[in-house]
């Protein structure tokens, strides 16, 4: 296939908030819109994940966990954004983030083009979460693409009726998409030669 005939890529959006009116869900629900044919974006709520417990995992994984590993199994690429809680990345997305890490060295996430994001209030946008974000990521044997930051920064004046309303941060993550779409392209044809 070529580029222009490839269909949509599957990727798969991570929240780090599970506020109702979550910012960081708001830019996803955003970029779902504003992707148009070049990919389907679907948002996979982190509510139900449970707390890690090893105990727990294995044959015995919570059903919420299991449709999250299956989630990350099946899309072409992850999105992840996350708000920054004292200079890292939220509890909730690194709970989830634990649990899709298993089993070690076979995480669903391995070799998934993955492209991180925050969203802040502050005037920062949550940049010092990346650092976290990308070392678990990581850790769990994604392919983080390489590219600038992707960062909000005041996302509480950008966000409007559940709506990233700032031409600047959306045009700068659509970009950033762009260059998800086509690490994961470069992977989808590595995989067929």
């Amino acid at each position: 296939m070529s580029a222009d005939t490839d269909p949509p890529a599957r990727l798969l959006g991570l929240s780090g908030s599970i506020r109702r009116g979550s910012y960081c869900t708001a830019v996803l629900q955003t970029l779902r819109t504003a992707l148009g044919a070049k990919a389907d974006l679907t948002l996979f709520p982190l509510n139900e994940i449970p707390l890690y417990n090893p105990d727990d995992d294995g044959d015995k994984a919570p059903q919420a966990v299991r449709a999250l590993r299956a989630a990350i199994a099946e899309c072409d690429g992850l999105v992840v954004i996350s708000p920054e809680y004292n200079y890292g990345m939220s509890g909730v997305l690194k709970n989830a983030l634990d649990w899709a890490s298993r089993p070690a060295m076979r995480s669903p996430a391995k070799g998934k083009p993955t492209l991180i994001m925050s969203a802040s209030p502050a005037y920062t946008g949550g940049a010092r979460a990346h650092h976290q974000l990308r070392e678990t990521l990581s850790a769990m044997l994604a392919r983080v693409i390489a590219r600038p930051q992707v960062v909000v920064a005041s996302v509480h004046e950008k966000i409007r009726d559940g709506r990233l309303e700032d031409d600047v941060s959306l045009r700068f993550a659509l970009s950033a998409v762009d260059d998800l779409v086509k690490e994961i392209r470069l992977v989808q044809l590595a995989r067929r030669a």
